[in-house]
């Protein structure tokens, strides 16, 4: 069996790190470098950074923070925010990312999963999905969490899969940043959908809730923010937690 990965994730604004709950309230977290290189240290498998806002001047001020990352953290890292277009993923890669993962912009034109897939491979694209549990459906979201669309998860997710994606990264907006536990159901039917990887996101907020995505959400890897972030639960000692409990990881 393949070992289950923990992420932490850090959302970027204005060259920071940032937190919130439900997507709004953003809180500094502090240095994205300094971060990243004390999660590497700390036995995270890998890492997300995500421009929340994304601006045009933000995207220049991204791509020198990618390189700033890619000099001091020696484990893989994705990056997603203001990905329009496949000159946008070569720049990032080039500035020393290894993913890059697209929600809008996938959304707006799902070709761009195949253009990306069919130019630097499936391992490349992870397709980030933003859905809010509302009457009785999981519904996509675009532009970080502020307009809803039609398209439902589970079809979105598959077709996704089917265009090219190596990735899905699910985020529930219903648990984010509330910690009280990741949307397991939901994780569940995607991974019995699908054939490719499921990173589960949002909702962490104890060791145990780790276990239950892994456990009940069969879930391929889990990512977190606040709880790294503020110092509530360190890596190795979720890590080692986690082995205790039977879950494959890498320690």
């Amino acid at each position: 069996m393949l070992a289950k990965r923990i992420i932490p994730c850090l959302d970027i604004k204005d060259g920071k790190t940032v937190k919130g709950v439900n997507f709004v309230n953003f809180r500094d977290a502090g240095d994205p470098v300094e971060l990243g290189r004390q999660y590497s240290m700390q036995g995270a498998d890998e890492l997300v950074y995500l421009d929340i806002t994304a601006s045009h001047e933000g995207r220049k001020t991204f791509t020198e923070l990618v390189k700033k990352v890619a000099a001091q953290v020696n484990i893989p890292f994705t990056v997603g925010g203001g990905i329009n277009a496949l000159e946008d993923v070569d720049r990032l890669l080039n500035a020393g990312a290894d993913k890059v993962s697209i929600n809008s912009s996938a959304l707006r034109d799902p070709n761009l999963i195949n253009q990306i897939a069919s130019n630097f491979g499936a391992q490349v694209c992870v397709v980030a999905i933003d859905a809010n549990f509302e009457d009785n459906d999981w519904l996509c979201y675009l532009n970080g969490g502020r307009i809803k669309t039609e398209r439902k998860l589970y079809e979105w997710a598959k077709e996704a899969q089917e265009r090219g994606a190596g990735e899905i990264l699910f985020t529930s907006m219903t648990h984010d940043g509330v910690k009280t536990g990741y949307a397991n159901e939901a994780l569940f039917e995607l991974n019995k959908m699908l054939t490719i990887p499921v990173i589960a996101s949002g909702g962490a907020g104890t060791k145990e809730h780790f276990k239950d995505a892994f456990e009940l959400g069969h879930a391929d890897a889990a990512l977190a923010a606040s709880v790294f972030h503020f110092g509530e639960i360190p890596i190795n000692e979720l890590k080692e937690y986690l082995a205790k409990q039977g879950i494959p990881i890498r320690i």
